[in-house]
């Protein structure tokens, strides 16, 4: 009877800007802190702009906002074009596609959808907890494979696992590609960084299971975190564990910081390690992305462990580049300080 008042068309949903239609906004016990607002999309292939340098040319986002709750996430002034903030708001305020699948279905089979590859979780993880409720993902999968278009999730999501199977399946069709996003090996760090993800062994496995599972899956050891998580030592004990899991490949990003992650992670930085803020400001100087100096030195440090564990590639720093943004059209910000309110 709790839910009775929470069903669609009982009572007025507030108007969220920018949304599509809103079914209903929910706040399940199971996901204590975070409400779900349920919305029917119009579209969910989503172009990426004609000048950004990424890989793809298409998206599939079936969440905005995330619950992991990573301090860092360049995806989080997105949420301020629906009037919601880019600290707490990201994190408990998400946007749930509940038509997602049927919409993407849709819209592949339009005579002119050419099948070009379409990525997932460059923008927030289609596999957060809010998969685990929705199943959104096993729908999606299948309307691309049906399709005949390639596609890539890459995720910090357990959940996942789940969908191994569908996506072994998917595999024989078009080409899969998985990625999985494993920052950092000390628990404690990830708990105050990354509080609402899996653990980082957890990440682990499930590259494992996906080898297992006959699936080429990298790991995106992404972002590196100046000062914290950049030291020889814990850069060689990760790459060595994410070896040891079967990893196709690993590629190393550095930090960067759009407005709104600069905001939040600036905060956070400020209390947890004010010792690091001079230095923050110092490399952050030009923009959201860290200077050219810290980016060799990185590059010098990367190189020699990704032979040492079987991840060489054509030139070391090649592992050493700015992350895919599926929002590229945004400005890059010149000269703005490291804010820490």
């Amino acid at each position: 009877m709790r839910w009775e008042r929470q069903r669609a068309g009982t009572e007025t949903q507030p108007a969220l800007v920018g949304l599509d239609d809103l079914v209903r906004s929910v706040a399940p016990p199971e996901f204590q802190g975070v409400t779900f607002h349920e919305v029917r999309a119009r579209s969910v292939l989503n172009r990426v702009p004609g000048e950004s340098l990424v890989p793809f040319r298409w998206t599939v986002n079936p969440y905005r906002g995330c619950s992991h709750a990573c301090r860092y996430c360049f995806a989080r002034n997105t949420h301020t074009y629906l009037d919601f903030d880019a600290g707490a708001d990201f994190d408990s305020q998400v946007v749930v596609k509940v038509n997602a699948p049927e919409v993407l279905a849709a819209q592949l089979r339009k005579p002119g959808w050419a099948r070009e590859h379409v990525a997932m979780g460059t923008n927030t993880d289609p596999y957060q907890r809010a998969e685990g409720r929705y199943a959104l993902m096993p729908g999606i999968i299948r309307a691309l494979a049906t399709s005949g278009t390639p596609f890539s999730v890459l995720t910090k999501g357990t959940v996942l696992k789940r969908d191994l199977p569908l996506l072994r399946s998917a595999a024989g069709e078009v080409d899969v590609g998985l990625g999985v996003s494993i920052a950092l090996l000390d628990p404690e760090l990830q708990r105050r960084v990354e509080p609402g993800t899996p653990s980082p062994r957890a990440r682990l496995d499930l590259v494992r299971r996906a080898r297992d599972a006959g699936l080429p899956c990298g790991v995106m050891v992404a972002p590196v975190l100046p000062g914290l998580t950049d030291s020889a030592e814990a850069l060689d004990e990760l790459l060595a564990a994410i070896a040891a899991a079967g990893a196709t490949s690993a590629t190393v990003l550095a930090l960067h910081l759009r407005p709104g992650a600069r905001e939040w992670y600036g905060r956070w930085l400020a209390r947890d390690h004010p010792e690091l803020v001079e230095r923050y400001r110092e490399m952050y100087r030009r923009g959201s992305y860290v200077d050219g100096r810290y980016k060799r030195l990185l590059a010098a440090r990367v190189g020699p462990l990704l032979r040492r564990h079987g991840f060489a590639r054509s030139g070391d720093g090649a592992a050493v580049r700015p992350p895919s943004d599926s929002n590229p059209n945004r400005p890059e910000p010149r000269g703005e300080q490291l804010a820490l309110l």
